[in-house]
């Protein structure tokens, strides 16, 4: 006989009870079956784990000692069943999102608390990658879900619509471009930039846009943040593009914002899958309440 959870059972009713009797009838089993399981249990221990008198049965001191065990032993063996079923209706697991520095900077924040308070087991990994990595690292299978500023890609993605964003110029004060209230992206063309480091979709989008006017863009310096690039803005090392959200995000003085007046500064940025069929419950869950939010 190998210790099993139905005779850790029966003896804890026992104890609890006080009689087999009653023992028997909490547990739906014969008296005699229990009585039986006591002695096995007993056997292979080999302990006395009960005194049995004609006013009941109390338990010896090593029948306390395993009474402590038993309880903590069946609590898990319950612990075990309750974690395995949040897992099988994903109210208990882990996600691995990337996003780029735009969803991160004006959307991330809010809305993972508010998923998080739905699910609170539920363990999510948020990683910051360029859009172009986001859709490889999800088509193969690094990320459960991706959100990136649309672009075209190779990657064997499913992309659902996510939100807009609006891209401005930030001046710091003094700036010969200070007193506009707008300016088309050609206009800047003549001053110094702070930009998002190489690699970012923004980058990319500044240096086409140049190019698309035949002109180049004069990049002062380049940073990996958006708090980075307002605080370089503001100490008048050059002027930098970024989105209205992320301005508002940050105490900016000293600087002023601009709208920018191209077709260009509206931006789309969406959501990707592999398969939205295929993700798991806890990852359909997150992905669901990001579509809804």
């Amino acid at each position: 006989m190998k210790l099993d959870p139905v005779s850790l059972r029966l003896f804890v009713s026992v104890i609890e009870e006080g009689t087999i009797a009653a023992a028997a009838k909490r547990e739906h089993i014969a008296a005699a079956a229990v009585s039986k399981r006591l002695s096995e249990l007993e056997e292979l221990l080999d302990s006395q784990l009960l005194v049995r008198t004609n006013k009941g049965i109390t338990p010896t001191a090593a029948g306390i000692s395993l009474l402590y065990m038993a309880r903590s032993v069946l609590n898990n063996l319950n612990e075990i069943v309750v974690q395995m079923h949040d897992f099988s209706h994903g109210r208990r697991g882990s996600i691995h999102v990337l996003a780029n520095i735009s969803a991160i900077t004006q959307f991330m924040p809010p809305l993972l608390k508010s998923f998080m308070d739905l699910y609170p087991q539920i363990k999510i990994t948020l990683e910051e990658k360029e859009s172009v990595a986001i859709t490889k690292g999800v088509a193969e299978n690094r990320a459960d879900i991706g959100i990136f500023t649309r672009l075209p890609h190779g990657s064997d993605v499913e992309v659902y619509p996510f939100r807009t964003d609006k891209l401005v110029l930030l001046v710091p004060d003094g700036h010969p471009l200070a007193g506009r209230d707008s300016v088309t992206f050609a206009e800047t063309l003549d001053h110094e930039y702070v930009a998002l480091r190489s690699g970012t979709h923004l980058n990319f989008q500044m240096i086409k846009a140049a190019s698309d006017v035949g002109r180049s863009l004069k990049l002062r310096m380049e940073v990996s943040s958006y708090d980075a690039l307002c605080l370089m803005v503001q100490a008048g090392i050059g002027i930098g593009i970024l989105p209205q959200g992320s301005v508002d995000i940050y105490n900016i003085q000293h600087a002023k914002t601009l709208t920018l007046d191209e077709p260009w500064a509206l931006r789309e940025l969406t959501l990707c899958v592999r398969s939205r069929e295929a993700l798991s419950i806890t990852a359909r869950l997150l992905f669901d309440h990001m579509l809804a939010s």
